[in-house]
């Protein structure tokens, strides 16, 4: 593969992006690569879904990024008793105007964690369809913008099921990525006791970018020169995943396209102007696992919690990389 011409554009400052990554990293230990992850989600104009077993830092994941920002954040707890005008807004009659004002719900916010979204109600969650998909709401047959930038983070536990709603498949397609957490090393967990035991490590972390200078990583994000053969690398994989004869539900247009997103902004993250094969391949599992369905004749064959991971794995393994 012949070297993509590098665009003439400002790099983004590397040493900017890498405190912000240490700003995360002071907080959540030993898991350096979902934190990057996340910042790739954010600079990438994404959304992120951290599923994972309780108590292993999945919402404090959401405050650290929420955080290191200097931009708005809200938190919704999901449950099965939120209404769509909880999150959204509602409009209410004005006595002193004689007239319907509209008061935005926590959904406006440049970050807005939605904890436990799969214990609210299909009706609820589809209330973030549009925010999440055109950045701005409809009430009342009125449209209203979001901030920017907008970025959604959810939660969820895969292990327990009752009282849950399981997210749709137009829900899921609307996340750029699905990481796990897991569980840290014994010396990670020591230096979480050892700063827990000090302080809230939360209330340390400092603002370290504003919403403009976000704003203009994502910009740079857009500007990243991906070569054609890795477009092709791209559509091989993902014509791959339609035709699997163990995935009923292969991944979509905005599937592919969140992947060539995500290549571009971990290009920036690593001080790049350019894509390289590696992007592609460490960023397929987070991107296109939630978008594939397992078929269900082959369920009993494969772990639960690694069906789609494994099936892309062998994708990748077996798709020419472009040299």
């Amino acid at each position: 593969m012949e070297k993509a011409e590098v665009n003439n554009h400002p790099a983004v400052a590397p040493d900017l992006l890498k405190r912000v990554q240490q700003s995360v990293q002071s907080v959540i230990r030993g898991k350096d690569d979902v934190i990057q992850l996340s910042l790739v989600t954010l600079f990438a104009r994404g959304h992120l879904l951290i599923e994972d077993v309780p108590g292993v830092g999945k919402t404090t994941l959401a405050h650290s990024l929420a955080r290191s920002f200097n931009c708005t954040f809200q938190r919704l707890q999901f449950t099965s008793d939120l209404l769509p005008s909880d999150v959204v807004g509602i409009s209410v009659f004005s006595q002193s105007t004689q007239r319907f004002e509209f008061r935005p719900g926590p959904i406006f916010a440049n970050i807005v964690l939605a904890d436990e979204i799969n214990r609210t109600t299909p009706k609820t969650q589809s209330a973030l369809l549009e925010a999440m998909n055109e950045y701005q709401v409809t009430v009342d047959n009125r449209t209203y913008t979001l901030p920017r930038p907008f970025m959604v983070v959810a939660t969820q536990n895969p292990i327990e099921h009752h009282g849950t709603y399981p997210l749709p498949e137009s829900q899921m397609d609307r996340f750029l990525m699905r990481v796990r957490v897991g569980y840290p090393s014994v010396e990670s967990e020591k230096e979480i006791l050892r700063n827990f035991a000090d302080a809230e490590p939360l209330a340390r972390i400092e603002p370290v970018m504003t919403a403009e200078e976000v704003l203009e990583v994502q910009q740079a994000v857009r500007r990243i020169a991906v070569d054609e053969e890795l477009m092709n690398y791209t559509l091989a994989i993902v014509e791959k995943t339609r035709q699997h004869e163990y995935l009923s539900l292969g991944v979509s247009p905005r599937g592919s396209m969140s992947l060539f997103r995500a290549a571009q902004a971990m290009a920036v993250m690593e001080g790049r102007t350019y894509c390289l094969p590696d992007d592609f391949k460490r960023l397929v599992i987070p991107v296109f696992s939630h978008r594939c369905i397992v078929s269900s004749r082959y369920l009993s064959t494969l772990k639960k919690s690694d069906q789609s991971d494994a099936i892309l794995r062998e994708i990748v393994d077996s798709t020419p990389v472009p040299l």
